[in-house]
């Protein structure tokens, strides 16, 4: 899946969080101070994405860093993207 498709789902997922279309945000949107997603609303994100994009969370992989920003957490989802999905 293309970062373009990640990001897009990502958005896809955060409106669904934040009860608010949100759409072509910035790479550089920081989720906590700019969003104000809190560890609550992260936990609905993981489960959106993984609905979403079809990622499989492993809480035992996950950084603090993974959701500095929109691109961190693309990053996070690229490499944790189920391929057989």
């Amino acid at each position: 899946m293309d970062q373009g498709k990640i990001i897009a789902g990502i958005e896809q997922a955060l409106s669904d969080v934040l009860q608010r279309p949100v759409s072509d945000l910035p790479s550089q949107t920081r989720l906590f101070e700019d969003l104000h997603l809190d560890s609550t609303s992260i936990l609905e994100l993981l489960m959106a994405l993984e609905d979403t994009v079809g990622i499989e969370v492993d809480p035992e992989n996950l950084e603090m860093s993974d959701f500095t920003s929109l691109e961190t957490l693309a990053t996070y989802v690229s490499a944790n993207l189920n391929d057989d999905a």
